[in-house]
């Protein structure tokens, strides 16, 4: 009569040991993205500076940002840039992307040159990035919402950086 709880305990022991035998699953999360730095040039396009940090324990290929860059309280302008990177795990690497910012935008960072590098404007970046964490074959999207200030840099004119 004591065999049989005996073999149940070694069968479910056995299963157990199995299960354990799989590769470690790394955990994901989102990644983060913040503007690092905005280079006004001729013309009126934007060379814009972003910084991509994987949060997650393994690696990931990102390979699309997609979302709006919001400066100040005016409307936003539109990113969306494929930029095939492979970022390790809890890394960051920079995308630069050159975007055409609306005439408000445009204004509030020539106001914003105008008080010096004590100024300062409020940015906020929506959207979501498509990356594919390593052992794994399908793309995932994720949500990305940065926000932070924009100052201008000293000495380096039509430029401005953030913390």
């Amino acid at each position: 009569m004591r065999r049989f709880p005996i073999l149940r305990v070694m069968a479910l022991a056995g299963v157990a040991l199995l299960a354990a035998c799989g590769p470690p699953k790394k955990s994901v999360f989102p990644p983060a993205v913040t503007l690092t730095e905005v280079s006004a040039k001729p013309g009126g396009t934007w060379h814009v500076t972003l910084r991509l940090r994987n949060n997650s324990y393994g690696g990931m290929s990102f390979d699309r940002i997609q979302g709006t860059l919001q400066v100040g309280q005016l409307g936003g302008v539109l990113l969306d840039a494929n930029i095939s990177q492979d970022i390790p795990s809890f890394a960051a690497d920079v995308t630069r992307i050159d975007i055409l910012p609306t005439p408000e935008m445009s204004k509030a960072l020539a106001e914003l040159a105008a008080k010096g590098s004590g100024g300062a404007l409020p940015y906020t970046i929506e959207g979501q990035v498509t990356g594919t964490p390593e052992k794994e074959d399908k793309p995932r999207t994720f949500p990305v919402h940065g926000r932070s200030w924009l100052s201008p840099v000293p000495g380096i004119p039509d430029t401005y950086r953030s913390p």
